[in-house]
């Protein structure tokens, strides 16, 4: 049987690296990276390429399956499947309404272009308004804080790396994680560029991380990455690197930033971010010096107690130093669609009064999802997870464990019975990313050079695997609901594509023609100000008025870290090379030799002080729960600080060999949940500056 290859791109994350795969009939025999991609250029990272074994995988789902009276599961048709969960969802909303219906939805929907309008469709015919999403674990804050600067929550100016004289990043290990919110197919080797035509790189983090050389990181103690970029913006604005122009023609509430940041000058920001003032200083004189400046931010910040608040800095300082929409600088990307006016919305209208407090429209805080099942006035008794694991990506696993016993209907679409799918009724088996036709989605707005792909199912899915869409389509089916299956067996599902790609002049016959997708030009600047802008004044917002509770909040943390003790330990999170989130904890390779848990990581003096030799076993605790694990000595982190990666957790993993023999701990067990545990202003989980205690076993 002759082998053929197939162009296709990764889903693992947003730079959807160009990858060729072997077929040999209907056989998927191996991945490896696109040297003809116009984009990716023959990069592909280890995770994009184990795809195979995931597609391969013994203990994946094919077949869906029940939860009996005994605790057991048993394979069923589908249409035995979709009519027994529609029955059993009738009788619910009937007796509860529409409101005890709720969804989960996890990370890797973000990377199928069909699962958000599908899921959308089918809960809103059904009329259930809450749902929760992994995006409150990491990156909700980006949409607050766009929407509040800028008047959409889609619009993020990303950092033009190849002509930057400056780059400040805060937050972010692109050699490891790729980066989030900007789009980079191999980012080690563009920051390698960077350096090499001069740029310098200024990496702030509590840790020596891998993407910096020696002299570029600058150490900050967890989540205080908010005062250090008011004292940047306070610093700049005395030595005059401010463009005055460019605020007084484009910028609103100018005055109030100044009074803000005035509270934080070097030398008071150095007392609890850890950085002199000095050096504060010294790097606010390099921006102003800077033919050009560019700035990003991720999740180490986005994690924290204020992440709306520091995005919204790192917005104004590339505005108001002159920075944004300039060659050099932040600008923002177009892509296939302009975005802008999608995400628009007036920052005032975001928010709405619930039986938890005022609360962001959207997706709901995943830290009050146990509190919505368990102690709500009208409780959540259904349940659909889709693409995700929440009893280890959300905070307070045992209260979950607790919540998800006590629901009446919980269903699991997914690749893997995971921890969650432990307590499922009913386990619905999903098509992985090479068994579905697909466009490259999540990168638009966000590329360093924009594109779009196609690809078609690379092989057919397996035994009785299908995709969410045809899912969620044959439920409306059983509900007597509007079905995409109404038109017929295979519909069209890529209209809302092709009105995007119509609008730069293209269509998705072309785009299905082109095997390496379509190229559009690089981000350029000159337009930003006059077309993009959604605020009411088409202004860019530098201190908006639905700031003024989270500036107070900001003083107040500020005095409590100011009275907290040096010798307090604080918890970050930690990304890994052979995990993403949760995906990979099945796979052999990932778990090979000292990867086979995860491991605290501890600076060495800290650990002599607790008497915590490198492997020792040793206790974290704190108000929220504690764990037992085995540490290591890093000597890269700041004094102070422990690292612990997330997506472990995997005890009693039924169904999931591998993941069940090397565990790990769920780092989630340390944090806090309910109200109070996630930001205000954007829903976003409190996940990394923990304070913890630290002792051996």
């Amino acid at each position: 049987m002759s082998e053929r290859k197939v162009h296709t791109f990764c889903r693992v994350c947003e730079p959807a690296c160009g990858l060729v795969a072997s077929v040999q009939g209907d056989r998927l025999e191996s991945l490896r990276p696109d040297p003809e991609h116009p984009v990716s250029r023959g990069f592909a990272c280890n995770k994009g390429l184990a795809g195979v074994e995931i597609h391969h995988d013994p203990d994946r789902l094919s077949h869906p399956q029940r939860r009996r009276a005994d605790g057991r599961l048993e394979r069923l048709g589908w249409d035995d499947a979709t009519s027994q969960i529609a029955s059993r969802l009738r009788e619910i909303v009937a007796a509860h309404g529409p409101d005890a219906v709720a969804s989960y939805i996890g990370n890797p929907s973000a990377f199928n272009a069909l699962i958000a309008p599908a899921a959308g469709a089918f809960f809103g015919q059904l009329g259930a308004r809450r749902s929760f999403s992994s995006g409150t674990q990491d990156c909700a804050n980006k949409f607050a804080g766009s929407e509040a600067v800028f008047g959409s929550s889609t619009i993020h100016p990303i950092p033009d790396l190849e002509n930057a004289d400056l780059v400040l990043i805060f937050g972010a290990n692109p050699r490891v994680s790729h980066g989030s919110f900007i789009s980079i197919a191999d980012p080690a080797r563009v920051l390698k560029d960077a350096r090499k035509r001069g740029a310098r790189l200024r990496f702030v983090n509590p840790r020596e991380i891998e993407s910096a050389e020696p002299g570029e990181t600058i150490l900050i103690r967890p989540d205080t990455d908010v005062y250090l970029l008011a004292a940047l913006l306070h610093e700049l604005d005395l030595l005059g690197g401010f463009d005055e122009a460019a605020l007084a023609a484009h910028g609103a509430h100018v005055a109030e930033l100044g009074a803000f940041v005035s509270r934080y000058p070097a030398e008071r920001a150095a007392t609890v971010t850890g950085i002199p003032a000095e050096t504060i200083r010294g790097l606010a004189s390099e921006i102003a010096q800077a033919k050009s400046c560019a700035v990003h931010l991720s999740t180490g910040v986005n994690m924290g107690r204020q992440g709306t608040l520091a995005y919204a800095l790192l917005h104004v300082l590339s505005f108001a130093s002159g920075n944004l929409d300039r060659r050099g600088g932040n600008i923002l990307s177009v892509g296939f669609y302009e975005a802008a006016k999608a995400g628009r919305r007036e920052f005032s209208s975001s928010y709405a009064d619930t039986e938890f407090g005022r609360l962001r429209k959207g997706a709901l805080p995943g830290t009050l999802l146990s509190q919505s099942i368990l102690d709500s006035a009208n409780p959540v008794r259904a349940l659909f997870v889709v693409a995700g694991n929440p009893l280890l990506s959300i905070a307070g696993e045992a209260r979950l464990r607790e919540a998800f016993g006590a629901l009446e209907l919980l269903v699991c679409i997914d690749l893997y019975p995971n921890a969650t799918s432990e307590y499922a009724d009913f386990l619905l088996p999903a098509t992985d990313a090479f068994e579905r036709a697909d466009v490259n989605l999540t990168g638009l707005g966000l590329q360093h050079e924009p594109w779009v792909q196609w690809t078609d199912a690379v092989v057919p899915a397996r035994a009785e695997r299908r995709e969410e869409w045809w899912i969620f389509a044959r439920l409306c089916q059983e509900l007597g609901l509007k079905s995409a299956l109404d038109a017929g067996p295979e519909p069209d599902l890529w209209g809302r594509i092709d009105h995007m790609l119509k609008s730069r002049g293209h269509s998705l016959e072309e785009l299905r023609e082109s095997p390496h997708g379509i190229v559009f030009s690089r981000p350029s600047p000159g337009s930003f100000f006059e077309r993009q802008i959604q605020t009411p004044d088409r202004r860019v917002d530098c201190c908006p008025p639905g700031f003024a509770e989270a500036i107070e909040r900001a003083e107040r943390i500020f005095r409590e870290l100011e009275r907290e003790g040096r010798s307090r330990l604080k918890l970050i999170t930690r990304r890994d090379p052979y995990m993403h989130n949760s995906w990979y904890a099945n796979l052999p390779a990932m778990k090979r030799g000292r990867r086979d848990r995860n491991r605290l990581h501890v600076h060495p003096a800290d650990a002599a002080e607790r008497g915590l030799a490198d492997g020792a076993k040793a206790r974290i605790w704190n108000e929220n729960g504690a764990l037992e694990l085995e540490i290591e000595h890093d000597a890269t982190l700041m004094r102070g600080v422990v690292a612990l990666a997330h997506g472990w957790g995997h005890r009693g993993a039924a169904g999931m060999r591998v993941a069940a023999r090397a565990p790990g701990v769920n780092a989630n067990a340390l944090l806090p949940i309910g109200p109070g545990s996630f930001e205000p202003l954007s829903s976003q989980a409190f996940m990394t500056g923990i304070p913890v205690e630290l002792a051996p076993l």
